[in-house]
């Protein structure tokens, strides 16, 4: 039986400078450029496929990891490279997430691969679950299913909002009510096929932040999915919801579920984020001079900068832990997950503005990329449940009460 150690392992120390090289010698270059386009960076993602670092045999690979810190470490250096086309990147894997939370196996096998395309035509996926009127409030979705038996399809009709590459996705993942009685627990996950009729998307919102994913309403109009389009299956959603009506414990839904799975991953996003603007703020304080000498030799800032590596190391433990807890099934008693996404997303935010402040008027303009990163780094207190949400998350679980 091994000893407690922290150390990376050999394959998750070259997945990182795989990753990092990547980040560095593609991401880097392409990220000023794309953030003033807003568009999805499609030269990026096809040359990401080429050496299967988009693809789900990447996301299958690092999602075996036993000890699970692959998939954070992979996302922490794809975002410090730049967050707007690592979202571009990873948005797919939430809908692949969706899939994994509630799907079969067979439907993992047939509609994951389809998330992601081929080496030589990627794809993108876009899981969508918040409405124009129900983001965090995932009991408010209006978005409804109804069964079809005489044609074994479901009818799905509704609106969601701020989907990751909503309208240009190849398969949609879409959260909907089966059973409106039943509130959160009357939900279903549906995957909506290439080219199916009825699903629409007006445009590109045009965003503060990770300007080159792109996020967009979705409409359904009567969109039909096959039976065997409901994540899980018929038989195992009438015995989850005979359960709740029965008033037993109905399992997970579907937003809820994925969410759980994920928030980690957000977490190293973060921290990706917040590490990219650290290090560029403490090579400019090591070079700047102002009043005769470096600034970084002036106490405030080498203590802000201290501050920050202090922060950002605390928030990736805690992205590490959850991620651990995640993979070996360890329950999450005390939210750990929605806790290294809350502590993640906050020293984010705080970190980039300290960097922008660190660099005074320089880096309050665009010749620097501390002030795209302090754009991109807001969302992370924001989407996947906002920093109140998370705070309601753990505060639920460690007094056991429901607070409102």
């Amino acid at each position: 039986m091994g000893g407690f150690s922290l150390e990376l392992n050999e394959d998750q120390v070259d997945l990182r400078d795989w990753v990092h090289g990547f980040a560095k010698d593609v991401i880097r270059p392409a990220a000023a450029e794309w953030d003033e386009r807003e568009e999805t960076p499609w030269p990026v993602i096809q040359e990401a496929a080429k050496i299967g670092l988009y693809g789900f045999e990447a996301l299958a690979t690092w999602f075996a990891d036993p000890i699970g810190l692959s998939l954070p470490i992979a996302t922490e250096e794809l975002f410090w490279g730049d967050a707007g086309i690592a979202l571009a990147l990873m948005g797919t894997g939430l809908a692949a997430a969706g899939i994994f939370a509630s799907g079969e196996p067979e439907q993992l096998a047939e509609w994951v691969p389809e998330c992601f395309g081929t080496e030589d035509d990627p794809k993108l996926a876009a899981f969508c679950a918040s409405e124009p009127q129900a983001g965090s409030d995932v009991a408010g979705y209006r978005t409804r299913a109804v069964y079809d038996e005489a044609t074994d399809e479901w009818v799905i009709n509704g609106q969601k909002a701020w989907a990751t590459n909503g309208g240009i996705a190849n398969v949609h993942v879409v959260t909907a009510v089966v059973d409106p009685a039943l509130g959160a627990r009357g939900q279903a996950g549906f995957v909506v096929p290439p080219g199916t009729p009825g699903l629409s998307s007006p445009g590109k919102i045009k965003k503060h932040g990770m300007r080159a994913s792109h996020t967009a309403d979705v409409f359904l109009d009567d969109v039909r999915v096959p039976g065997r389009c409901l994540l899980g299956g018929k038989e195992r959603l009438d015995a989850r919801l005979a359960r709740a009506r029965e008033g037993q414990r109905a399992g997970g839904q579907a937003a809820m579920a994925t969410f759980e799975t994920t928030r980690p991953t957000v977490g190293a996003m973060a921290v990706g984020v917040a590490r990219a603007a650290y290090e560029y703020a403490l090579e400019y304080a090591k070079d700047r001079e102002a009043f005769g000498r470096k600034i970084i030799e002036n106490q405030s800032i080498a203590f802000d900068l201290a501050n920050m590596k202090m922060e950002i190391d605390a928030a990736r433990l805690l992205v590490w832990r959850a991620a651990w807890m995640g993979r070996n099934n360890v329950p999450f008693t005390a939210g750990e997950g929605s806790m290294s996404k809350l502590k993640a997303g906050e020293v984010s935010v705080w970190a980039t503005e300290r960097a922008i402040h660190i660099l005074g008027g320089a880096g309050y303009t665009r010749e620097h990329p501390v002030e795209r990163m302090h754009r991109d780094a807001k969302i992370f207190t924001i989407f996947e449940g906002t920093s109140e949400i998370q705070r309601l998350v753990v505060a639920r679980a460690i007094s056991g009460m429901y607070i409102k």
